[in-house]
């Protein structure tokens, strides 16, 4: 557990975690704005319908979230050349966002733009697992915390965080040593998804009463954000318990003195941290003194 810690630590996980989350909200609703045109014109259910069927919103968390995805009425929904250049750009910064998290995991060589094919395949992969666990839920979500649905996708999110893992380091991570992450995160976000089936909805409701669709919007990101936190804790844990396991296949030893030295170099980040937001405190402090002196 602390090595995970130490891990998590490392790839600074909350402030990836909250990243990762403000560019998935940039480029997913874009992108389910321009599903949902594409299902209504199917004959399918729009996104904000779909959204609102699998958490149960009612009153001003449905509403908000319908005025979300929902285009203005009499306006165009086709996008020209240069909304199709920035939406591609909000949907890259979001791949090489992730891209970055499993380079930083295990300790890549950053590719950057260089991925930018395998962004784009992942993408249309996460539209994928996204409708194949929308299809599940349809099927089985039948409980109140859809405990069915949520155990039936299971396999298939472990398998999809393995493709994501190996796809988005450009085949530098073997899938075999993705195994570990794919299943913690399976099951932490198979737990998640059954909490965030009774919570979200409260979420949803109070911020799009205090504040309206702004308030869902603030929903949507703090909804992400724990998304996000479970992918990067995730990712810590798998590298770990990879490395843990191929550690005793190979017959080694743990030192005697391990758990003290994770524990001081848990205690050293954590410090290093607080004296980095300190010092950035003082110097926001110092710099308003300034102005006011001024």
């Amino acid at each position: 557990m602390l090595r995970v810690i130490n891990r998590f630590q490392k790839v600074a996980g909350f402030d990836r975690a909250i990243a990762l989350a403000s560019s998935a909200l940039t480029a997913l609703i874009p992108l389910a704005i321009i599903g949902s045109i594409v299902r209504q014109a199917l004959g399918g259910a729009d996104t904000a319908q779909r959204i609102i069927d699998r958490y149960g919103l009612t009153g001003g968390g449905a509403e908000a979230v319908r005025d979300i995805f929902a285009p203005p009425s009499g306006t165009t929904t086709s996008l020209g050349i240069v909304g199709v250049f920035f939406l591609l750009i909000a949907v890259l910064s979001f791949t090489r966002g992730m891209q970055r998290l499993f380079e930083q995991t295990w300790e890549l060589k950053p590719l950057s733009v260089r991925n930018t094919v395998n962004g784009l395949l992942w993408i249309a992969g996460l539209g994928l697992y996204v409708s194949l666990t929308s299809v599940l839920h349809a099927l089985f979500g039948r409980s109140k915390l859809e405990l069915s649905s949520n155990l039936l996708t299971m396999p298939l999110s472990a398998a999809f965080f393995v493709w994501s893992g190996w796809v988005l380091s450009a085949k530098r991570i073997a899938r075999r040593d993705l195994v570990a992450f794919g299943v913690v995160a399976a099951i932490l976000s198979g737990c998640y998804a059954i909490g965030a089936t009774v919570y979200v909805p409260h979420l949803f409701d109070t911020y799009a009463t205090r504040y309206g669709v702004i308030g869902a919007v603030f929903a949507m990101i703090s909804t992400l954000f724990c998304v996000m936190v479970v992918i990067v804790g995730s990712a810590a844990a798998g590298r770990e318990v990879h490395d843990e396991l191929a550690k005793i296949r190979r017959g080694e030893q743990p030192p005697e003195d391990e758990i003290r030295r994770e524990w001081d170099e848990v205690i050293a980040e954590a410090r290093s941290r607080w004296n980095v937001a300190r010092e950035q405190f003082e110097e926001r402090r110092a710099r308003r003194r300034e102005r006011k002196a001024r």
